[in-house]
């Protein structure tokens, strides 16, 4: 026991620099980590941002409603939305779906059209996604049966066949997006919500548009890279992204600008 106890402080001492680096590490780390989120603290809104959007941005929705149309709106609406600008109001894209929302909420013209669940639908989409449902605005007003072109191109092989470019579209170039070779996960995640259909076939009308997407560099350089594997072959595949009825509600409450009604 004797020989322990003196051993006890050697080990203490064997250890301590490399705990003594280690926090080192932490720290520095720690100072990273702050360093990094100290932009993202700045945004998150306080009330007074609030106050201004709802003074603003919000006021301005209901320019062309008259003033006895004006109701409140349904807390289990209002309140989720506002909590969740908070944290996204920063993002003008998302803003702007909010600021809709609630004033279709606050509309009693349109207010039956609005469900509990767009709040949660807009805290789920990325800015470049809120961009492209802009191009599904003409069809969730009006009462026609068609979508945006898109195509899949599969590589036929001897043993196989493999999707090699999927849903492939220039809708994301068209709207502005940021990332556009990201577009196809956007309609993953927009399908996924219950907004958007993918649907098998060639939009009626729109050949021109195919056509434009047969001949884009991105489906080029596919088609001319499944060719160069012996005994392989390209097959485009013709699709379309189509609206669901619960999208065309989401569009009007929450994409369509309210002073457009």
């Amino acid at each position: 026991m004797t020989e322990l106890a003196k051993a006890v402080p050697i080990y203490q001492d064997a250890v301590q620099p490399a705990a003594k680096e280690l926090g080192k590490s932490l720290e520095t780390m720690a100072k990273a980590v702050n360093v990094a989120l100290a932009p993202v603290s700045g945004l998150v809104w306080g009330y007074d941002q609030l106050r201004g959007f709802v003074n603003t941005k919000l006021a301005e929705k209901f320019e062309n409603v008259e003033e006895s149309d004006i109701v409140s709106p349904p807390p289990n609406i209002a309140g989720p939305a506002l909590e969740s600008l908070r944290y996204t109001g920063a993002i003008e894209e998302l803003q702007e779906l909010y600021a809709n929302l609630l004033a279709s909420s606050m509309d009693m013209n349109t207010s039956e059209n609005v469900h509990p669940s767009f709040v949660d639908i807009i805290k789920q989409l990325t800015p470049d996604e809120a961009k492209i449902l802009t191009a599904f605005k003409q069809y969730a007003i009006k009462s026609i049966y068609t979508g945006v072109p898109a195509i899949t191109v599969v590589h036929h092989g001897e043993d196989v066949s493999v999707e090699r470019l999927r849903n492939f579209s220039d809708i994301a170039e068209r709207t502005g997006c940021e990332k556009p070779q990201l577009c196809a996960s956007y309609f993953d995640n927009l399908c996924r919500l219950g907004i958007l259909d993918i649907i098998k076939g060639r939009v009626y009308g729109v050949e021109a548009a195919y056509e434009q997407l047969e001949q884009h560099p991105t489906v080029l350089s596919t088609i001319e890279e499944i060719e160069s594997f012996r005994n392989s072959k390209a097959e485009i595949v013709s699709q379309a992204i189509t609206i669901t009825e619960y999208g065309k509600l989401f569009v009007q409450a929450c994409v369509i600008d309210h002073r457009d009604y």
